[in-house]
């Protein structure tokens, strides 16, 4: 007893240590307490961080970003909840299915955990996806718990959308005040593309979740130094990278050099914080692909988007460098009449603000960009100041995200700017809050900053002919009165008041669009925000009508003597043993004009739309007659060229239909060898054939399954021959046609091995 009264008098100094020293008094022994050495290092004091006393009054606070939760729920917040819920929940059955592709993966996944754990498009598990499958996960078993239905996939999506809202508020909040963190959030809330992606099943909602939540871990490690904030911000980077791979690394740079540049404990523990966050990035974002690598490839699916069924390919090629450096499949030259939207442009440094971009997410970047800059400028990068390192994390990430989308000519598409908007939210919200309070320093910086934010507006607008007209001469007259009195006015609530209702007029244009994305379904594979007229990607909506181009319509079924079959003399025809999939229903249409022409051969560029539908697309409904057919003659599962329109049996159908070229058919080059041995192990039988070898285009370089689809014409039994039908299709005033036929590969396994040499 005499000696735990002596410790207690010998850490009787603080406090803080006093009282916990009485505790261990009372209860210590019988609670199981630890020695008492570990107890007095345990009531040591952790080395201090900078000296609140070295901060400039205005900087906003230590003890602002060292606070763990919020004392209330801030009335601006249940708003901010409610707006962003109900953006994201408003009539959101419209949307069905949204991105079939996902949505049928979601299906098979949610019927196998095999399929589950390797994202299998398929429910027989011959192809994955082209998307690492955390997202897919979460949607999988939101269906296995509500059954298997749109909203059983969306809402997860729409409420991602939401806890970004409420990240983003609180991130700005605890170093820029509450009306900062307000406005940030109604800027992310009213982003037209955060909108649309929210009522989505793309990744992409997930990824800005997971990249806010590394910066949200970041700010905490800026309040009090602890290495476990550094490292729940490298799991969150890595949860990203398991949602889309390498474009969840954008937070990376930033996070780091902040880091180094605040250094609380000193250089050495600085580097073994990073250290320990980049550990437990790598284990997280890693643990995926190393299951797959380890994984024997005849017990998994083929991984889509490769050539070599290989996970490094997926996430460095497929998925990564190519995305910014160029690959096959990129944009090519845009025909007259077809939009480039769904590849989101030219490169340059304005970019972002072309008519396919600067809709979706591109109102707010000047504010943001100026707002940085200033707010950069009056730390000086000061260590003492705690705006100094979220400025350079948040930055930073900003600065790399745009520049990365500005620079890539790979496969780039509009809604890859939902990513953008959090941080240029953050920014935003920033810079206003410290306009407000006037902590911008000189009054020109709040005028200037005002200033590009309505030219960046303007620059936007100039691009939509026709829409919000009336809002050009608002923002000239609103932002202009505030700019003036921001350089001739003293006083400081009366500049308050101006700059208020400066950054209101700047948020009504997004905050329109953002209204509305709800106004019609954001379906397909290209979602975006805004009118549907000015669509960035009009595709998303309009394609199962437009899909064949101005004057095309819909494919016709045409009588004629059976079509030259591209196969060799291994193919056997067993004729009318089993009659014709189409039966009578040939009828003669007469020919439209216009030359006679393979499938994309009508003149230069044509490609930029055929990547948005693939041969089976055209023929839906006799793959539909195909799938009962099967089921009635021994079932099996039915390859086909497109995952997209496997995608759509199984979601109708819940049907056994595999797609060995990828999305479109071009993007996974599925070798001979491998599908020798899926038929031999009786993962595929049957093989559905467009004869349209991938549309004839080869401009882009890749020929995805067409080695596999001549293979197993050559080799397997022809059942079909359609009884002569021939379907004509246009595109851009040029026809073609095909011949569909359905192959029977049981037993061929073998006689597929040799041809693979």
């Amino acid at each position: 007893m005499a000696e735990r009264t002596q410790l207690t008098h010998s850490l009787a100094k603080p406090r803080a240590e006093r009282a916990l020293a009485s505790l261990w008094t009372i209860h210590g022994e019988r609670a199981g307490a630890p020695s008492m050495a570990i107890f007095k290092q345990r009531l040591r004091p952790r080395p201090a961080g900078p000296s609140e006393q070295e901060l400039p009054p205005t900087s906003g606070g230590w003890e602002r970003a060292r606070s763990l939760t919020v004392a209330r729920v801030a009335p601006e917040l249940i708003v901010l909840i409610g707006a962003s819920a109900t953006l994201n929940f408003w009539d959101l059955s419209i949307n069905r299915w949204a991105n079939t592709y996902y949505a049928a993966a979601v299906r098979s996944m949610s019927t196998s955990w095999h399929n589950f754990l390797y994202a299998s498009l398929d429910p027989s598990g011959v192809m994955s996806v082209d998307k690492p499958p955390l997202a897919f996960w979460i949607q999988a078993l939101s269906v296995r718990v509500f059954g298997y239905h749109p909203l059983s996939i969306l809402i997860p999506e729409a409420l991602m959308g939401v806890a970004t809202v409420v990240l983003i508020y609180d991130l700005v909040r605890r170093l820029f005040g509450r009306p900062a963190g307000f406005i940030a959030g109604v800027a992310l809330a009213t982003t037209p593309m955060t909108v649309a992606m929210s009522r989505h099943n793309n990744p992409d909602a997930l990824v800005a979740l997971c990249c806010v939540a590394a910066l949200w871990f970041f700010v905490r490690a800026v309040g009090d130094g602890r290495t476990r904030w550094i490292v729940l911000s490298g799991v969150m980077v890595g949860l990203g990278f398991e949602a889309k791979m390498g474009i969840a690394l954008v937070v990376v740079p930033g996070i780091i050099l902040a880091w180094l540049l605040l250094r609380p404990r000193g250089w050495r523990r600085a580097l073994d914080q990073l250290v320990a966050g980049g550990i437990a990035m790598t284990v997280v974002g890693g643990a995926w692909p190393l299951l797959v690598a380890l994984t024997p490839a005849d017990e998994r699916p083929w991984l889509s988007g490769t050539a070599n069924n290989g996970i490094l390919s997926l996430i460095f090629d497929y998925n990564g460098f190519g995305r910014v450096s160029g690959q096959s499949g990129g944009p090519p030259p845009v025909p007259r009449g077809v939009r480039a939207g769904v590849f989101g442009g030219a490169t340059g440094p304005l970019r972002l603000l072309n008519s396919e971009l600067g809709g979706q997410a591109g109102w707010l970047l000047g504010v943001a960009l100026l707002s940085g800059l200033a707010i950069l400028a009056v730390t000086r990068l000061r260590r003492s100041d705690p705006r100094t390192p979220w400025v350079v994390a948040v930055g930073g990430s900003f600065v790399a995200t745009a520049v990365v989308f500005s620079v890539a000519h790979g496969i780039f598409h509009p809604y890859y700017v939902s990513l953008l908007a959090p941080f240029t939210a953050a920014l935003v919200g920033a810079g206003a809050g410290q306009l407000l309070s006037g902590r911008l320093g000189a009054r020109f910086v709040a005028a200037g900053v005002l200033a590009v934010g309505v030219l960046c507006e303007l620059v936007v607008l100039g691009d939509y002919r026709g829409q919000l007209t009336w809002m050009q001469p608002l923002l000239l007259v609103v932002v202009g009165a505030a700019c003036l009195a921001c350089l001739v006015m003293s006083n400081r609530p009366a500049r308050a008041v101006a700059i208020s209702a400066a950054v209101a007029a700047l948020l009504v244009a997004p905050s329109i669009w953002a209204i509305d994305t709800l106004g019609y379904p954001t379906q397909g594979t290209f979602p975006a925000g805004g009118p549907a007229k000015d669509n960035a990607a009009g595709m998303s909506h309009k394609l199962p009508s437009g899909a064949f181009g101005p004057g095309g319509g819909s494919p016709r079924i045409i009588a004629g003597s059976p079509a030259a079959y591209a196969g060799g003399s291994g193919a056997r025809g067993a004729t009318d043993a089993v009659g014709s999939l189409f039966g009578n229903r040939a009828r003669r249409a007469s020919r439209p004009g216009g030359p006679r022409a393979g499938f994309g051969a009508s003149r230069p560029g044509f490609g930029a739309a055929t990547t948005a539908i693939s041969p089976s697309a055209i023929s839906d409904p006799a793959l539909a007659r195909i799938v009962r057919f099967v089921k009635r003659h021994g079932g099996g599962t039915i390859a086909v060229s497109s995952q997209s329109d496997a995608a759509k049996a199984i979601i109708k159908q819940n049907a056994n239909v595999a797609g060995l070229g990828g999305w479109s058919g071009r993007e996974s080059d599925p070798t001979i060898a491998w599908f020798a041995s899926e038929v031999s192990s009786g993962h595929v039988r049957w093989v559905y054939s467009q004869g349209l070898a991938n549309f004839n285009v080869k401009a882009d370089g890749r020929t995805g399954d067409t080695a596999v689809l001549e293979a197993a014409t050559r080799t397997c039994v022809r059942v079909d021959t359609t009884n002569g039908v021939r379907i004509l299709g246009r595109f851009d005033h040029a026809e073609f046609e095909y011949t569909p036929a359905l192959f029977d590969c049981a037993g061929r396994g073998a006689a597929l091995a040799a041809l693979a040499g």
